[in-house]
């Protein structure tokens, strides 16, 4: 199965809304009082919070109203509508405007958004690897990965655009190439893997049931020195049927961890394999 989840470094201003609206009591009047089609607050509320359309979008999809988020970050596209727009903000917008949609599961209307984004800034790095994500997200993993290439082209330092590419390459079972981009995205961020955020954009997020999808994440996480994850991951992949022991001990990632009391133990003692 796979989730989408949306990379938060809109974290800090997102919570610094929330907390405003709080302490404004805004919260308790949205779920009070009645509402808009979109679900937006009264118009006295609103003018308490002071907030820009884009910041109201923010906060709405922070809620995941994201017809509402929609709305706002719609209505922020326009106010930059003069003579000499800032085409980087607009496109940051169609942006948000895009990772809305995809929450919706409306990928078509999301990749059309992204694109918007692209043709303002090709740049947007973080609009390339929402698009492949659209992609992965509609069973076409190997149209996905040449977005995320470019994605990773224009900001290779994102951690996520490697993971995302990487989960990809599981999808296609080119499990040597993921592995590669799996061990840059842990480099780059250790926490990738549970965190699996870190821009303005989207995060696939994989629930695999492939005993050598997680073989190969205990030969990455061993590679990189984190033996619990190696040791937890090895034990997955023995639940789901992973029965070469030869293998396990010849491979020079796991021999690595191999005097590891977690890795003794686990060899000594494998798990039963979940059957179907």
């Amino acid at each position: 199965m796979v989730k989408v989840s949306p990379i938060r470094t809109m974290g800090a201003l997102i919570g610094a809304l929330l907390a405003l609206a709080i302490a404004s009591g805004w919260t308790q009047d949205h779920r009070n009082k009645p509402e808009g089609l979109s679900g937006e607050p009264q118009p006295k509320t609103e003018k308490a919070l002071n907030l820009s359309d884009e910041e109201w979008g923010d906060l709405f999809m922070a809620r995941k109203t994201y017809d509402a988020a929609i709305d706002r970050y719609s209505l922020a596209i326009n106010s930059h509508k003069d003579p000499r727009p800032d085409k980087t903000e607009i496109a940051s917008l169609y942006n948000k405007v895009g990772i809305c949609y995809q929450q919706k599961m409306d990928y078509g209307r999301a990749r059309k958004a992204y694109n918007s984004a692209i043709r303002l800034d090709k740049n947007l790095a973080q609009a390339w690897n929402n698009l492949g994500t659209t992609y992965y997200l509609d069973q076409r993993a190997k149209k996905s990965i040449k977005y995320y290439r470019r994605a990773i082209k224009l900001d290779p330092q994102v951690a996520s655009f490697h993971l995302n590419v990487g989960t990809a390459y599981f999808a296609r079972k080119k499990y040597q190439e993921a592995s590669n981009e799996y061990r840059t995205a842990i480099q780059l961020d250790p926490e990738v893997m549970t965190r699996n955020s870190t821009g303005v954009g989207t995060a696939v997020e994989t629930r695999h049931t492939d005993a050598k999808y997680y073989f190969y994440l205990a030969k990455i996480f061993a590679s990189t020195g984190n033996t619990a994850e190696a040791v937890r991951y090895l034990e997955h992949a023995m639940e789901e049927g992973f029965k070469d022991r030869k293998r396990i001990l010849d491979d020079p990632d796991l021999q690595k961890i191999s005097n590891d009391p977690a890795f003794v133990v686990l060899m000594k003692h494998p798990p039963v394999a979940i059957k179907d």
